[in-house]
């Protein structure tokens, strides 16, 4: 049996909670600070989705449900602000209107996890890595290889666990 990526075991675990809170998929929670900008995502959460009871008619366009978010208090006033870039961007990650109204709590959101900074290749690395760029005349290029060359040292050397 084939390896299961570990973002296909979490989705069927999260799906039932998700489904509770009204949201289809984890993508708004997970994405939330592509969505709304990194400024946004630290002081706000998504934390349900409202649909409405009524099922449209024939024919009819069904009502928009309700985004409720988390806010700081002190950053409220500017979220109310910024409701409907929100919801814009929401519905345009979405694909289509399906969030009209925001609704705000105020409450303490966490923090999101720093991000620990990449460690740094040693002197011999960056010189052996920037002999073998050195033939691209781009001084961009060079640069670009010059990084993907540490990344790939790094991680072959067990002392970096992603690339940056």
């Amino acid at each position: 049996m084939p390896a299961k990526p570990l973002a296909d075991l979490i989705d069927d675990c999260l799906a039932p909670a998700l489904a509770a809170q009204g949201f289809a998929g984890r993508a708004i929670i997970s994405l939330w600070p592509e969505i709304v900008g990194e400024r946004l995502a630290a002081r706000t959460r998504p934390l349900k989705i409202d649909w409405p009871r009524r099922r449209p008619a024939p024919g009819e366009a069904s009502d928009p449900a309700t985004l409720v978010v988390r806010v700081e208090g002190a950053f409220a006033l500017d979220m109310q602000q910024l409701a409907p870039l929100v919801m814009e961007r929401v519905n345009a990650h979405l694909g289509w209107r399906a969030v009209g109204k925001i609704v705000l709590k105020q409450g303490p959101v966490e923090a999101p996890a720093a991000k620990p900074a990449p460690p740094q290749p040693d002197a011999a690395l960056v010189a052996e890595v920037a002999k073998q760029v050195e033939i691209i005349a781009d001084p961009g290029l060079r640069a670009a290889f010059e990084r993907l060359g540490h990344s790939i040292a790094l991680r072959r050397s067990g002392t970096a666990d992603t690339a940056s």
